[in-house]
């Protein structure tokens, strides 16, 4: 009998599968008000983010996480609004900030505290206002247009050298994915052997059968092709 697909593990949803939320340290979010100053109480490395997180405490003695930006420091005051200066760490609307600014962790929709840029050393450019849009470029040079009352940070997220170290030994690389509940290694399925892969066998690499999963094939078979848009050759194309 052949052992358990690890896509059916994954989804029954076991301890080794399991994301080890007891460690991490929190959510980040943006400030509920405006035109309010923030002070850096401290700076925590959480396992659920690769950047360090600034812990900040409003005027009304709140706590929050953010996501800490570059050249900050514990002390530092940061501030929100309209009125903030254009400094690393403040956090301002998209149609406040200047054209050429380095912003991170910019929401989607007004609101969600934050979706794009969250990664160590990551940064995107406001490159152009338009009416209640807002034009940014990211590192990967892609443009993207947000609604203007979006919010985002200025600078660059902290931790951009994270990615020089070496890792060095297989072992460094199986405990950081294991913080994240990444599945480390990974190994293809035709590499497996027959009992353990629909696609494993000893014919290396061919698979032997279709990658499309047919519509009843039972649990144990739904590897490949997921419910494929289209099969065969399109019409009309030209050879």
């Amino acid at each position: 009998m052949g052992k358990r697909l690890i896509s059916q593990a994954r989804g029954r949803g076991g301890p080794r599968y399991r994301s080890p939320k007891h460690k991490f340290k929190g959510k980040t979010s943006y400030p509920s008000q405006e035109n309010i100053k923030c002070e850096i109480k401290d700076l925590i490395r959480c396992p659920a983010h690769n950047a360090p997180l600034a812990k900040i405490v409003k005027e009304n003695n709140e706590i929050i996480l953010i996501i800490a930006a570059e050249g900050i420091k514990v002390g530092t005051n940061l501030e929100y609004g309209s009125s903030a200066a254009i400094k690393p760490g403040n956090i301002m609307k998209l149609k406040d900030i200047p054209e050429g600014t380095k912003i991170f962790n910019i929401e989607s929709q007004p609101g969600d505290n934050g979706k794009f840029c969250k990664a160590a050393g990551a940064f995107a450019k406001v490159i152009g206002q338009a009416k209640n849009k807002v034009t940014v470029q990211f590192s990967s040079k892609k443009i993207k247009e947000f609604q203007e009352n979006c919010r985002a940070s200025i600078g660059t997220v902290a931790g951009s050298g994270i990615t020089d170290k070496p890792i060095l030994k297989a072992g460094i690389n199986y405990r950081r994915s294991r913080a994240k509940n990444r599945l480390y290694p990974s190994v293809s399925g035709t590499s497996m052997n027959a009992v353990d892969h629909p696609f494993g066998g000893s014919k290396s690499t061919h698979k032997g059968r279709p990658t499309v999963v047919p519509h009843g094939a039972p649990p144990g078979r739904k590897v490949g092709k997921l419910k494929a848009r289209r099969t065969g050759r399109k019409k009309g194309r030209q050879e």
